[in-house]
């Protein structure tokens, strides 16, 4: 299938063209710029970032939102950026299991993505398959990171509302305020509500933000009974209707993070397409005193 032919497929919301579209995303990134260069800008669909360590049940949240966002008639696409496989580099996960009832709408997308070693919790080419399902017409997008903790924050770069999901147990309020996740949320999320200490935690959160110049939503939810997920849904709205009124610093804000996630997607396959010769070549010359680590490094990614 032509560029030009799958690029108008999927602005028709051709769902086979857009699973396409995402897989040339995935594997061959010139191919795919080429792809996009014929979807116009981006803008129109509301992505909302889903963070947090491990196990805080940021999947079964995920499938209650999605829920949420059907009954609103509103068209939802997922990116559930999974671990990678060390030996394919697919993801381990696969489509969530947890998301599967959500399987047979039509209006409801769900992909997962490998994060193949890209640092920040997203993949190489999160910021394209945003791109994607915003020309296809999906009104919302839920983008749901690998989960990797305190290194999880680069989802605030191209979401336009970024959700941190926590629960109780997970430590003291010193901890969670080291793990760099209380600096980028616009709503926080204590899950599994039902846990000994949920009330407790919210009490801390809430302490953390006092006297700061900003004050996020704190919400309690059980992603298992569905209880608190209409306050959580309003908590977006309220964001979301910035967004729709217009609001240029919301839609700045992702579409500058979608350069610069780009731009190091670039780099990384400039630097992955190194020669192993040459940095031996260069090694060499480091250990005779003729150059530096420092300036064969910035020979190499030159």
């Amino acid at each position: 299938m032509q560029v030009r032919e799958l690029a108008s497929k999927i602005k028709k919301g051709n769902r086979i063209a857009l699973a396409k579209g995402i897989t040339l995303a995935e594997n061959d990134p010139a191919g795919a710029s080429k792809l996009l260069a014929q979807m116009g800008p981006p803008g129109k669909a509301f992505v909302v970032g889903i963070t947090g360590p491990p196990g805080t049940g940021k999947s079964s949240l995920v499938d209650r939102l999605i829920e949420q966002y059907r009954r609103d008639g509103l068209k939802v696409g997922v990116i559930a950026v999974d671990p990678s496989s060390p030996i394919t580099g697919g993801a381990l996960l696969g489509d969530r299991i947890r998301m599967s009832d959500h399987a047979g709408d039509l209006n409801v997308f769900i992909r997962s993505m490998a994060a193949r070693g890209w640092s920040g919790g997203l993949s190489r080419a999160t910021s394209q398959v945003i791109r994607l399902m915003d020309a296809a017409g999906y009104d919302i997008i839920l983008l749901e990171t690998v989960g990797i903790g305190q290194s999880d924050i680069e989802v605030v770069g191209v979401s336009h509302a970024v959700l941190v999901v926590l629960m109780p147990g997970l430590g003291d309020d010193i901890q969670v305020s080291k793990a760099g996740l209380m600096e980028i949320g616009d709503v926080y999320v204590v899950n599994k509500s039902d846990i000994e200490g949920a009330d407790v935690m919210v009490v801390n959160l809430l302490s953390l933000f006092r006297g700061s110049p900003r004050s996020p939503p704190v919400l309690k939810v059980s992603a298992l009974s569905g209880e608190g997920i209409d306050k959580l849904h309003d908590a977006i709205e309220s964001i979301r209707g910035v967004f729709v009124a217009g609001n240029a610093d919301l839609r700045l804000k992702s579409v500058r993070g979608m350069i610069i996630e780009t731009a190091r997607g670039a780099a990384m396959e400039r630097l992955a397409g190194v020669s192993e010769a040459r940095a031996e070549g260069l090694a060499r010359k480091v250990l005779r005193g003729k150059t530096t680590i420092e300036k064969a490094a910035a020979r190499m990614s030159a």
